[in-house]
């Protein structure tokens, strides 16, 4: 078991920040920001993609000889392109890295459009990455050397170091993912999806035949294999299921099947109960659903209300609660021997995330990260005797640590925060709640100007964060928008600005009827009362100047933005919508063609910000990608047309080519700075 150990930021953090002579933007998201943390099934190593204004590459850290681990950039792409790289996946001796760069949400801001989804490979003694082909999902088998991956809708295998040729091994009617190699090699488990069904198969290398685990009409995803291969593991959800944005929590119950791999022969060991937790949720980060030691399934389920981890005998029985408490988990890892399991969650401090671990088969969790910080992802190293995982404070941004059972934390990549990064200069955000006028009882993060804001009132921001299932922080936030935006806020409160940032019903981390509450979003717009209750919030303060109130966000935060100014001109005296929803009518017609039940069309109406454009007179900024997969372009022209048609002083910035997420460093730095010149013009006066 490891130890438990205080969060300790090295001296070579603090040293970066403390040179920072100025507090700009572009400085504030001047450090790279990691993701896809990934363990190596040997070695104890880690790796994880460093996104650095834009330059996206894979870094490894690795055991030394004293027992610290040192850190080195194994890519070298360059340039702010916007292509991005997917969680790199190792091979099984731990000695290669297989990644997919680009793809088709990645912008086409270059003459020739974008690049396409290229599966690349890197060994370690290498000095550049070979190119394998064009595909996703690449896979490579335990213990040979063979990739799998998915190219043209069909599943194809070659040989990892580039000697073979790419072959075909599977055309399917569905679109194939989720692939998954036997222990030994010699078969592959994946995903069949058929639109309004998915099947699993498994496909044996040495007989060139598929056999499907008990087809049926239901959503079977997630395969898993025993540790002896002979079974797998899988989630089967029910058809209708409800979409998006409802407020609708239950559904028929999900269920927990094993099947045979050979025959496919299955049957159901445990099902969900009808009410809380019969609707299929899964944890944010990294997946909880494994075959543990002693023949024990791991999975997430949200019975109690609260998103938790349990375990179940593979032979089916009664489930072991293995993290008990009014709290959520947000991401988990199985130990190399299958005992045990790590996870973060907000146990004990709803503000902040930490990692504990809790044996398999149940047993009193143990806290290994403890203080201010956010500590999330968590991974164990091939050697099992220590943690790798990303965290972050107040005034330090996200990074990869490892800790060991015999050591303090380590920061492995400090050497990476610019110098220029004004962590120091940031201020500690102090946890608040406050009560909408229907009673919610709401979170929020409160940015006070540095040094204090007595003896003067103070233009003050509202920040609506986009999903809605996310959860902002006391600190620098495990995503990386969420990042650049804690980033965005540190800026406005330096600049004087007193700046709120709301946990609005509909968001992570505070429970099941927190995040699916009534009347939500396109049926009823319930959300409001938590707009006006940070409002009133504000305007109660002696060091707020109730006049100068604005209010910003992205996405389900640009809608949050545009609901406010529609509905509280009197209230907010300018705004910034980013990529936000102002017709629900229209946005859920895509996802009742996906399938997904939706409020009616007259409801969803009266929820949305343009129900109300007639009330609207406060000046607005309108920012969006033209190439946004996530909410259509048209919301933004049919909020254009209504303000123009209302005579609302407006701005607006199209981003050419762009993706909703802002691939392009420089996007982020448009968006940022244009949104802090509209504000300073309405409200520094």
């Amino acid at each position: 078991m490891l130890r438990r150990s205080v969060l300790l930021v090295t001296a070579a953090v603090a040293t970066a920040t403390a040179q920072q002579p100025s507090f700009t933007i572009d400085a504030a998201l001047s450090a790279p920001f990691p993701s896809g943390l990934t363990a190596a099934p040997a070695g104890a190593r880690v790796a994880w993609i460093f996104d650095a204004e834009g330059s996206r590459n894979i870094w490894i850290a690795e055991p030394s000889a004293n027992g610290s681990f040192a850190s080195r950039q194994l890519t070298r792409f360059s340039g702010d392109l916007g292509v991005e790289i997917e969680a790199p996946v190792w091979s099984g001796d731990g000695q290669t890295l297989v990644f997919v760069r680009g793809g088709e949400p990645n912008p086409r801001d270059l003459p020739l459009g974008g690049t396409p989804a290229q599966i690349w490979a890197m060994t370690l003694g290498d000095t550049a990455p070979r190119l394998i082909g064009d595909g996703s999902s690449p896979t490579p088998a335990p213990n040979a050397n063979i990739l799998a991956y998915v190219a043209r809708n069909s599943i194809v295998v070659t040989s990892l170091d580039g000697s073979g040729k790419p072959q075909v091994i599977v055309r399917d009617l569905g679109r194939d993912g989720s692939l998954a190699w036997s222990p030994d090699g010699t078969r592959i488990a994946f995903v069949s999806n058929r639109g309004g069904h998915s099947l699993i198969g498994v496909y044996d290398l040495g007989s060139k035949s598929i056999t499907w685990l008990a087809p049926s009409v239901d959503r079977d995803v997630g395969p898993v294999w025993s540790p002896d291969g002979g079974r797998i593991a899988f989630v089967r959800i029910p058809p209708g299921a409800p979409g998006p944005f409802t407020s609708t929590r239950t559904a028929d119950p999900w269920s927990i099947w094993i099947a045979d791999a050979a025959t496919g022969k299955g049957r159901e060991i445990w099902h969900a109960n009808a009410g809380a937790g019969s609707r299929f949720y899964s944890l944010e980060g990294n997946s909880a659903f494994a075959w543990g030691a002693d023949d024990r399934i791991v999975f997430p389920w949200e019975g109690t209300g609260w998103v938790h981890l349990y375990s179940i005998p593979a032979a089916g029985g009664t489930a072991t609660l293995l993290t008990p408490g009014n709290f959520e988990v947000f991401s988990a890892a199985l130990s190399p021997d299958r005992r045990r399991i790590i996870y973060s969650s907000n146990q004990d401090d709803s503000d902040h995330r930490h990692v504990w671990e809790v044996p398999v088969a149940g047993g009193t969790p143990t806290r290994l990260t403890t203080g201010p910080t956010i500590a999330d992802l968590p991974v164990f190293t091939s050697d099992g005797r220590s943690i790798a995982f990303l965290h972050a404070d107040a005034k330090n941004p996200m990074r990869p640590a490892v800790m060991t059972q015999s050591g303090p934390i380590q920061d492995v990549a400090s050497q990476t925060i610019p110098e220029e990064y004004p962590g120091a200069n940031f201020v500690v955000p102090q946890p608040v709640t406050f009560r909408s006028p229907d009673g919610m009882m709401i979170h929020g993060q409160l940015f006070l100007p540095p040094g204090g804001s007595r003896g003067a009132r103070h233009p003050a921001l509202l920040f609506f964060h986009g999903g809605p299932y996310r959860q902002m922080l006391l600190g620098a936030n495990p995503m990386g928008a969420y990042a650049y935006m804690y980033a965005e806020n540190q800026y406005f409160a330096s600049r004087g600005y007193v700046v709120l940032s709301v946990n609005y019903r509909g968001g992570t981390g505070y429970g099941l009827n927190f995040r699916v509450p009534a009347n939500f979003g396109p049926s009823g717009a319930s959300e409001f009362n938590d707009i006006l209750g940070a409002a009133n919030f504000l305007k109660a303060r002696p060091d707020v100047d109730a006049k100068r109130l604005g209010v910003w966000g992205g996405s389900y935060g640009g809608y949050m933005t545009a609901l406010a100014l529609a509905r509280a001109s009197d209230v907010f005296a300018v705004g910034v919508d980013y990529a936000g929803v102002h017709d629900w009518s229209d946005l859920l017609k895509v996802y009742a063609a996906a399938g997904a039940k939706a409020a009616s069309d007259s409801l969803a109406r009266t929820s949305s910000p343009l129900s109300s454009i007639k009330h609207w007179r406060s000046p607005v900024l309108v920012i969006q990608a033209d190439d946004d997969h996530n909410v259509p372009f048209d919301q933004t022209v049919q909020l254009t047309k209504a303000l123009r048609e209302q005579r609302v002083p407006y701005e607006l910035i199209v981003i050419p080519n762009e993706i909703h997420d802002l691939l392009l460093h420089r996007s982020w730095l448009t968006y940022f700075h244009a949104q802090s010149d509209f504000l300073d013009k309405y409200l520094l006066r």
